[in-house]
């Protein structure tokens, strides 16, 4: 890996980072599903699928998906999410959520990927 490939990077994961957290503070409730979070993790399936789709440069490649999209998407949030929603009663939303999250983001990530 070249200091280059570590600038796209991080360059990337800034401002995929900033944005989730701007995103997760406006949309995610106390009640239900955090809908901030899930928005992330689907934006940042489908942009993955495009960048692939559209068999980007090598540092373009770096800064969109390794850097924005890797930062852009929490699965660790997503995951102590559903635990949460699961502890305290929200089995349903737990569910939803979850299948939401995955097999939105598996269709989201084909489609990108195909479109192009």
């Amino acid at each position: 890996m070249t200091f280059l490939d570590i600038v796209m990077v991080g360059i990337g994961g800034f401002l995929g980072a900033v944005i989730r957290y701007e995103m997760a503070k406006k949309m995610n409730h106390s009640t239900g599903i955090p809908l901030g979070t899930l928005a992330v993790n689907l934006l940042g399936a489908l942009l993955i699928g495009l960048v692939f789709g559209l068999e980007l440069s090598r540092g373009w490649t770096l800064l969109l998906a390794s850097g924005f999209a890797g930062a852009l998407t929490t699965f660790s949030t997503l995951n102590k999410e559903l635990i949460e929603l699961w502890r305290y009663g929200k089995q349903k939303h737990a569910v939803c959520y979850f299948l939401l999250t995955y097999v939105g983001g598996l269709l989201l990530a084909i489609i990108g990927y195909v479109i192009i």
